[in-house]
């Protein structure tokens, strides 16, 4: 389904990016939109890197190219990637390493696609997730996202949950009360950006909720595809939840300097994005400070969490 918000085009950036060649001009004059696969990665060979590659070079689309933007890896991810041959693939590496944001955004600068796929090395995409979200935009180069459902599976790869993407026809300020009220789910998985007005925002921001911050702009700004079934997989690791419950107070901080970038992108009805943002984003605080060990530290993390969002939201 195609949205469009009926809103003006925003910014200007000044990250370069290349040209497209003369294969790539010709796949745009045939009206199918050239889409890049960036995977970011770092010591992964031997993890689920080979899954996600795999996903992507199984897309039933073409044109495709994809990236393989390698963070300084220190084991065999180079042979790895040049074991396939394949010609779509393009594989840097980069010394000393860019860090993690800086790797996002090297995949946003060397993007040759009109759209983009962030491909985290360790998620997986359906066969025909790049196909359904084109068909969904018409083929056309002019929405800012088109997004999918998604499911989240473990280390294995079995499906613990799916969410379906039910905001399809929705203006911006439901399409945010969607995500707050469960009716669909944000990862860098489910989401194609479009490569110039993802530039023009200047890339990914340095803020732990990046990707919600770009969709959150470009949907605001730009017409928007929806793809209500299930077409990639974000895959949720043990270890990951720990990491996540460090730095709460950092996390509460972040997600509502987002909060109230939405608010602002939704004039009309900044109360109630106001209420069920607070809301949502406050339990997603609170989950991530109850998955710390210490009582101690849960105690600090409940703090600043109420701090941030109030007193009210705490459950």
């Amino acid at each position: 389904m195609y949205t469009n918000n009926g809103m003006q085009r925003h910014g200007s950036g000044n990250r370069s990016h290349s040209r497209p060649n003369n294969k790539q001009r010709r796949f745009r004059m045939s009206g199918h939109p050239l889409v890049t696969i960036g995977i970011p990665t770092y010591n992964r060979a031997d993890g689920h890197l080979r899954q996600a590659l795999e996903s992507a070079l199984a897309q039933q689309y073409e044109p495709l190219e994809i990236i393989v933007s390698d963070n300084c890896s220190t084991d065999n991810t180079a042979e790895l990637v040049k074991s396939y041959g394949d010609p779509r693939i393009r594989y840097e590496k980069h010394c000393p390493g860019l860090g993690a944001l800086g790797n996002f955004n090297y995949c946003v600068d060397a993007a040759k696609g009109d759209y983009l796929l962030l491909l985290h090395d360790d998620d997986v995409i359906d066969a025909d997730m790049i196909e359904s979200c084109l068909a969904a935009a018409n083929y056309e180069t002019g929405c800012g996202i088109i997004r999918t459902g998604v499911r989240t599976i473990d280390n294995e790869g079995n499906t613990l949950y799916e969410s379906r993407n039910c905001v399809s026809g929705l203006g911006v300020t439901d399409f945010f009360i969607g995500w707050f009220t469960e009716k669909t789910a944000i990862y860098f998985c489910n989401t194609l950006y479009n490569t110039r007005y993802l530039r023009e925002l200047g890339g990914f921001a340095p803020s732990y909720v990046h990707d919600s911050i770009a969709i959150a702009q470009l949907a605001a700004h730009y017409p928007r595809a929806d793809v209500e079934e299930v077409k990639a997989g974000f895959r949720q690791h043990p270890e990951e939840q720990s990491t996540f419950a460090i730095k709460v107070k950092v996390w509460a901080e972040d997600f509502h300097d987002l909060l109230d970038l939405m608010v602002n992108l939704a004039p009309e009805r900044q109360s109630e994005v106001q209420e069920k943002g607070s809301r949502f984003l406050s339990r997603l605080s609170f989950n991530r400070m109850r998955a710390q060990k210490s009582l101690l530290q849960k105690l600090i993390s409940w703090f600043w969490v109420v701090h941030i969002f109030g007193y009210r939201y705490w459950r």
